[in-house]
């Protein structure tokens, strides 16, 4: 199975990498317009030099069976564009776009074209979160903080929160009847976010703060006079009388405790299926982001 890794930047070193070349049965080809990343990274997961290339139109050429996208959320849109136009089964970081007309566009594409196309949400893979369905939401409670960066409302959103936002559609127990979004934006930059959702009997409430204290992130879902709390995708807390503590095994890999592993093979094993992915779902997360962004903006003045 030849599998094409674009762009070789931090989030596909430390958490893609470590998967994709370890899997049994599939050829990796990397792919980066910066040399000496390439040669780098190859020598360090010992890929032959005929798998490395510089330009997309030479890793188009060898035949790709799948393809994951890592480059600079700018050229996202582009490039899965062309691996779809090629007919290329896509695993995309999210977002696909920051503009959500691109994204719109490029799902259309797989759709039109009967070609997969994959989002990067892992958290919906990652044990601590997907193990939470099974537990009783009526008050569903998750922030994401960060330490000194308050930026851009877009790429704030798109970039980051995003994953706060598809977290909490992930886990919602009914559908959304009341949608409200407060944000603390200063010369320009988000500093805060808080997003509610809520419908018949829940509650849903996203936060991220780029001026905390610490990075952290806690997820809690609780109802039925019971709660469970993830820190860190790491620890789970399960509260019913007394607290019970469960955490990640000592030799647990990152990528599995986040949810990349399952979402690689998840991915790979409905290629190798033939069965069709679509990032409608997906979309809808996407959506979503643009309402806050346009809120946010909106509040801004």
């Amino acid at each position: 199975m030849k599998v094409g890794c674009i762009g070789l930047g931090d989030i596909a070193q430390k958490a893609y990498l470590p998967v994709l070349t370890t899997l049994p049965g599939v050829e990796l080809h990397l792919q980066t317009r910066t040399p000496a990343t390439l040669t780098r990274i190859a020598e360090a997961h010992r890929i032959p030099a005929e798998q490395c290339h510089t330009d997309l139109d030479s890793l188009l050429a060898q035949g790709l069976d799948a393809a994951f996208v890592h480059a600079s959320t700018a050229a996202h849109a582009e490039i899965t564009t062309r691996l779809l136009e090629a007919g290329v089964p896509t695993y995309v970081d999210k977002p696909i776009a920051y503009e959500l007309a691109d994204s719109e566009r490029v799902v259309r594409l797989a759709e039109e074209r009967g070609v997969s196309l994959a989002v990067g949400f892992n958290r919906r893979f990652a044990p601590g979160y997907a193990q939470c369905l099974e537990h009783p939401r009526e008050l569903i409670l998750l922030q994401k903080n960060r330490v000194g960066l308050p930026e851009d409302p877009r790429t704030f959103v798109l970039d980051d929160f995003i994953h706060v936002v598809d977290t909490l559609r992930f886990l919602l127990p009914g559908p959304v009847e009341h949608t409200d979004v407060r944000a603390r934006v200063r010369d320009g930059l988000l500093h805060h976010v808080v997003l509610q959702l809520s419908g018949e009997g829940f509650t849903a409430i996203g936060m991220m703060n780029r001026m905390s204290g610490s990075a952290e992130e806690i997820l809690e879902v609780s109802g039925q006079d019971s709660k469970r709390a993830v820190h860190d995708l790491a620890t789970i807390i399960d509260h019913k009388g007394q607290p019970s503590v469960r955490r990640r095994g000592d030799w647990v890999p990152v990528s599995r405790q986040r949810g990349i592993e399952q979402g690689v093979l998840a991915f790979l094993d409905a290629v190798r299926d033939g069965r069709t992915l679509s990032a409608r779902d997906a979309l809808r997360t996407h959506e979503l982001c643009e309402l806050v962004v346009r809120t946010v903006l909106e509040q801004a003045g």
